[in-house]
């Protein structure tokens, strides 16, 4: 939840270089931010509460350093604030830290009968006393590292200073990613790769219990046995200006306009039928599915779900990947279980694939990072190709998942015969043509329905069948980044009693997609607009007696949710606008969920 940057080299400054690399990767937490930097062989140390703009203030960026580690915090134990803030230190080392220690107050208890004195709330603060403590005893770092990580019960990704040793920084990680990367004249070590992209496209992923030793020329892997390890050198092809907001006001807004490119990259690999069977022919064998995710990602499960029950008569059960790890499950060896992670590094979507993995079931990830912990993990990788995403509020991420759960059902069905090589055809030829009708979605005005949503505190979502799963994401989108409650119903769920907090004036929006739901959806409408709703509906039909219609293109049935989300994520973004809220960055949310 939290962003890691290092450097060590000698043309470049310090601090200039760490502060760049915190900005890149803000989106991973922002209640707090930290530095720590050699001057004149001591670890210097600076933090301050909130944005990384207020430490920036505070530092002179002129400061002659060619070392240092950075930090920017999602908060999980203590509270946001200044003293919590990371780097945390003890005698000779400073640590910066991702992800959640389950056993810090046994340590913690343990070392203050030692004597040793602890000044913040964190279980972090526990990792950086237990560092010092070995590394008294043996004055050998690497050891300290592997003593401490055998103490260590939950996740971490780890950047290690020593006060005397002023050229290297260490590292490890267990659950939680880390890149180290290299170029001319320096390394780096981050969370994320846009962090190095001003630098160098080279870098390595850091696995499980190895680490990495950072020095201005080089960069040595160690297991945890302190053995060298020859790791594999990993290119990134994107642009690292799809990093950058350029002419739009957010992230978000940038990202949902990037929705057509995202749209050509997928459709390009799958443009047709002996594409389709290339890629995807490994489904074919499968008899059940369970889908596991966590947030957005989880609505994909749900639209999935009813898409291929509806169309291909094969089981999907959908669940929560955290309720999914502690619950039993029912799969054989005609099961698939598909995990759905924009990241690929979700720690509770994560356990599940460990769990499904121990029973010997086939694994399917559908993820945006190749080379991420769950992409190396599954048997099966399916990349959405979204390109970097940061807002924290997904949305073309989120769209890239729900084409790659169009295409499979589109594959499924050829292959079990409930489609036909014209019906295929056509679709995937609308799909590579919706180029106008985005547009159209794109340059559409929602401000004044915007504005009246903005004044409100209570809003609902109302859908029947996939329709459900869109208003589901409609109304995550919604709350996350405008702070106001919203919840999705089924339509025909709503008066077996929420409809009770209908009152004039509540803004009730409708999906309407399904033909066969359609006419029973528009009864619920009926139904809250009685009891004085304001009603925006969503479809490609025009409505009387509404409020407002917003009209998407025709098109088949299963390409309309790809239609149907954009307007809503575009609504969401103009209430949130109007509200003055910090769009990409809304509080207490994080981007890469890498605790549980």
């Amino acid at each position: 939840m939290c962003g890691i940057i290092g450097y060590v080299g000698e043309k470049k400054n310090a601090l200039k270089v760490l502060i760049t690399g915190l900005k890149a990767l803000e989106y991973r937490g922002y209640d707090s931010s930290g530095i720590a930097y050699f001057k004149n062989q001591k670890i210097e140390v600076a933090k301050e509460k909130g944005k990384i703009e207020k430490l920036e203030k505070i530092l002179n960026l002129s400061t002659s350093s060619n070392i240092g580690i950075a930090h920017t915090r999602w908060a999980t134990c203590g509270i946001p604030d200044k003293i919590n803030a990371h780097p945390h230190s003890s005698g000779k080392i400073t640590i910066v830290h991702n992800g959640i220690i389950e056993n810090y107050e046994q340590l913690k208890k343990e070392l203050e009968k030692e004597g040793y004195h602890f000044i913040s709330q964190t279980d972090s603060e526990t990792i950086a006393v237990l560092l010092d403590k070995y590394y008294k005893e043996s004055q050998d770092i690497l050891k300290s590292i592997i003593k401490t990580k055998k103490r260590l019960t939950g996740s971490y990704a780890l950047a290690i200073l020593c006060e005397d040793i002023p050229s290297k920084i260490f590292a490890i990680r267990k659950d939680n990613p880390l890149i180290i990367a290299k170029s001319n004249d320096a390394s780096f070590i981050a969370s994320d790769i846009p962090a190095i992209l001003n630098y160098t496209n080279q870098y390595y992923i850091l696995d499980e219990n190895e680490i990495a030793i950072l020095s201005k020329d080089k960069i040595d892997f160690k297991n945890d046995t302190l053995e060298t390890i020859n790791k594999k050198v990993l290119t990134f092809n994107g642009d690292k200006n799809s990093s950058t907001k350029g002419d739009f006001s957010h992230y978000m807004l940038k990202e949902i306009f990037e929705e057509k490119d995202v749209i050509k990259r997928i459709v390009k690999d799958y443009n047709d039928i002996d594409q389709l069977i290339q890629n995807l022919s490994f489904l074919k064998k499968y008899k059940k599915f369970d889908i596991v995710a966590c947030g957005s990602a989880y609505h994909i499960g749900v639209i999935a779900k009813y898409l291929i029950e509806e169309h291909i008569s094969i089981p999907v059960n959908v669940e929560v990947a955290s309720e999914y790890r502690y619950k039993n499950n029912f799969l054989d060896n005609e099961s698939l279980a598909i995990f759905i992670s924009q990241s690929g590094e979700t720690a509770d979507t994560l356990a599940c694939v460990r769990k499904v993995k121990e029973k010997n079931i086939d694994t399917l990830g559908i993820i945006n990072v190749e080379e991420s912990s769950i992409a190396r993990e599954v048997d099966y990788a399916i990349y959405t190709k979204a390109g970097p995403e940061i807002a924290v509020a997904t949305t073309k991420a989120f769209l890239a998942q729900l084409i790659i759960i169009v295409l499979i059902t589109l594959y499924l069905g050829y292959e079990k015969k409930y489609f036909t090589k014209e019906f295929l055809n056509e679709r995937l030829n609308e799909l590579s043509n919706m180029d106008s009708d985005i547009d159209t979605i794109l340059n559409s005005s929602y401000e004044k329905m915007a504005k009246i949503i903005a004044k409100h505190q209570n809003v609902f979502f109302l859908g029947r069948n996939i329709d459900y799963g869109i208003a589901l994401e409609a109304s995550l989108k919604l709350k996350e980044i405008s702070y106001i409650h919203s919840e999705a119903y089924p339509a025909g769920e709503l008066k077996h009693g929420t409809i009770s907090l209908i009152e004039k004036n509540t803004p009730v929006i409708s999906i309407l997609t399904k033909n066969s739901t359609f006419d029973k959806t528009i009864n619920n409408i009926k139904e809250v607009k009685t009891r004085g709703a304001y009603s925006i509906i969503i479809s490609t039909k025009k409505i009387a007696d509404t409020e407002e219609i917003i009209l998407i293109p025709e098109k088949n049935e299963l390409l309309l949710p790809i239609l149907a989300i954009i307007p809503l994520q575009l609504l969401a973004y103009h209430v949130a606008s109007i509200r003055g809220c910090d769009i990409d960055k809304p509080r207490n949310l994080a981007k890469s969920v890498t605790v549980e």
